[in-house]
């Protein structure tokens, strides 16, 4: 069984029941999620020896996160203890032509304070052949920058497939430092993933005739994007999912892998959200599932994109499908009929 290791933070989810809005709410739903931690959980789903590396303060509400990871045979042996806290993430789901609300409560969490004594990459990636880590990590501090670069060039050092998804998060830092600092990060990538803002926002790479919050999304230009990732970072493969956002309800939901200068299209879906939170991230677990399986390249973007149109379907951060589920979608089964 192939090891994959995943770094990053874990965080506690809190959410109104249904669509309610946060004004209204006079209780929350408490899950557990992340970016890494989500495609950690995504790959174990798969039956992949997944492990997924962090801080957790050493009190129940840390043990809580464990226990959601091990409640999905995530390996969670390389998780230090201690720190303040765990960060937080409010969530209000929009409807219509309402946006979903984040509110981040994360300052002077456990893996924000983290230091090099914390973890010992050579016993965490000892047998793993893939490293994978987004862009939402070294946003978190300093330390979390020079822990995400620690670990890069270790992971290469050992010959290690690194993996990182760019995820850009406004809220946590500018797009100026996000370019610096993700430009130092991406020496050590070979599969990029992002989404259609992303190469943008951080490294100022933009497709043409394109408009996001119109629903209206340009084929060419993100091939375009990808050529210009590869020749400036030297990427093995780029993947960029396209989501064309027609409300908060209704999404278009495909995506491109651009490797050995070849264009492979997912097919399309559209999608009735339930939670789209983390649908990237199901997307980069169903896309690392697929290249490490060795599957063709147009059967990797479309198990990636049958994935996480799945996802979308399922309530919290987690992806609770199976590969079977999957491979009975990209084959045309997406009636949604009862199976009995």
């Amino acid at each position: 069984m192939s090891k994959i290791i995943c770094f990053g933070e874990i965080m506690l989810r809190l959410s109104p029941p249904g669509h309610l809005r946060f004004v209204q709410a006079n209780s929350f739903g408490a899950t557990y999620g992340g970016g890494e931690a989500n495609v950690g959980v995504s790959l174990s789903n798969y039956g992949m020896d997944a492990v997924f590396a962090t801080k957790v303060p050493d009190n129940s509400i840390g043990q809580a996160a464990i226990n959601s990871l091990k409640q999905y045979s995530v390996n969670t042996n390389f998780i230090a203890k201690g720190g303040k806290r765990l960060g937080i993430y409010f969530l209000e789901k929009g409807s219509s032509q309402r946006p979903s609300k984040v509110i981040y409560d994360r300052a002077d969490s456990s893996i924000s304070t983290a230091n090099e004594d914390d973890f010992d990459w050579d016993a965490i990636f000892e047998g793993a052949k893939w490293f994978h880590f987004t862009g939402i990590t070294p946003a978190l501090s300093e330390n979390a920058q020079k822990l995400t670069h620690k670990a890069c060039k270790k992971a290469k050092e050992k010959g290690l497939t690194v993996s990182c998804d760019l995820n850009y998060r406004k809220n946590l830092w500018s797009t100026e430092k996000a370019g610096q600092v993700m430009e130092q990060l991406m020496e050590y990538v070979d599969v990029c993933i992002a989404n259609e803002e992303d190469a943008e926002k951080v490294f100022g790479i933009k497709a043409d005739n394109t408009d996001i919050t119109g629903g209206k999304l340009n084929r060419e230009g993100y091939k375009e994007v990808a050529k210009k990732l590869k020749s400036k970072f030297d990427f093995d493969k780029v993947a960029i999912t396209l989501r064309e956002s027609l409300s908060a309800s209704v999404n278009n939901w495909g995506a491109m892998l651009y490797a050995k200068d070849e264009f492979y299209f997912s097919k399309r879906y559209s999608i009735n959200i339930v939670d789209r939170v983390g649908g990237g991230d199901s997307f980069a677990g169903g896309l690392i599932y697929s290249l490490m399986n060795e599957f063709d390249m147009q059967e990797c973007i479309e198990f990636a994109v049958g994935a996480s149109c799945l996802k979308h379907s399922i309530e919290g951060d987690f992806n609770h499908v199976t590969v079977d589920e999957v491979k009975s979608l990209i084959k045309g089964d997406g009636s949604g009929r009862v199976q009995r």
